[in-house]
C-alpha cells in the first residue's frame, strides 16, 4: 500500500548569481575645428616684416623726364605667414598706420637736376601694401595702391591721383614705361619697380599738364627684413 506525502511549503527556486555588468563608457572625440586650427598653426610660421625706403629712387610720369627722388626715411611694419610646403614664400601685409613714404618736395626731389620749387609738394598716402616675398629666390611682388596729392602752397590742392601697381623685383612693362628691379640680397636690399596707368581726375589743369590718362613708373630702393 503506497503512501503520498503532501508538503505544504512550495519548492524554493534558486537563482544563479550573474556577473555584475559595468556601466558603458563612451569615447569622446573633440571637434575637428580645434584639431584643424592646431594643425594649421603648426604648419604656419609667423614673421614680423619691416620695410625701409632708401635714396636714389625715381618717379616718372607721362613722357616727362624722371624725377630723382630721395625716399630715405620711409618706413613700414607688417606681418607675414608661410606654410610648411610653400618653398620659402611668405605672404605679407603691411599695417597702413605704420607705413610712411616721404613726400616729393624741395628737400627730396630733383627734376632735370634742379630741386623742386619750395611751394610744390606731392604727398603719397598708401591705401594698400601687400603681397609675397620668397626667402629662397629673393623675388618680391607687392601690390601697391596710393593716392598722390599735388599741391602748390596753400593756394591750390588738386584731387588725388590714384596709382595702383605691383612693385616687383622683376621687370615691369607698360606701353610707354618700363623698369627692371633687383631681388633681395642677404642684407635685405632690393629694388622694386612698377608701372601704373593714371586715369583722369576732376581737374582740367592736371589732366592737361600730365596728359591723362597716361602711365607712371616708380623705382624704389628698399630694405626688407623678416624676423620669425
Amino acid at each position: 500500500m503506497g503512501c503520498k506525502i503532501n508538503n505544504s511549503n512550495p519548492p524554493t527556486l534558486w537563482k544563479i548569481p550573474t556577473k555584475k555588468q559595468r556601466p558603458r563608457t563612451k569615447n569622446i572625440s573633440f571637434s575637428s575645428s580645434t584639431t584643424d586650427s592646431q594643425t594649421q598653426y603648426q604648419k604656419s610660421k609667423l614673421y614680423t616684416v619691416k620695410f625701409k625706403t632708401l635714396s636714389a629712387c625715381k618717379l616718372g610720369i607721362s613722357r616727362y623726364p624722371d624725377f630723382e627722388y630721395n625716399a630715405e626715411g620711409g618706413t613700414g611694419t607688417g606681418t607675414g605667414t608661410t606654410e610648411s610646403n610653400s618653398s620659402g614664400e611668405v605672404s605679407v601685409s603691411f599695417d597702413l598706420d605704420t607705413l610712411y613714404i616721404p613726400p616729393l618736395k624741395t628737400a627730396t626731389t630733383k627734376f632735370l637736376g634742379l630741386p623742386l620749387p619750395p611751394f610744390l609738394k606731392i604727398d603719397i598716402v598708401p591705401e594698400l601694401f601687400r603681397g609675397s616675398i620668397n626667402q629662397e629666390s629673393g623675388k618680391v611682388d607687392l601690390e601697391f595702391k596710393a593716392k598722390f596729392w599735388f599741391s602748390v602752397g596753400s593756394i591750390y590742392r588738386a584731387p588725388p591721383l590714384l596709382v595702383e601697381t605691383v612693385l616687383t623685383s622683376e621687370e615691369s612693362k607698360g606701353r610707354m614705361r618700363s623698369g627692371k628691379g633687383q631681388r633681395l640680397d642677404e642684407q635685405g636690399n632690393c629694388k622694386l619697380v612698377g608701372v601704373a596707368t593714371v586715369d583722369p581726375i576732376d581737374d582740367f589743369f592736371i589732366n592737361s599738364f600730365l596728359g591723362l590718362p597716361t602711365e607712371c613708373l616708380a623705382g624704389m630702393n628698399a630694405i626688407i627684413s623678416l624676423s620669425p
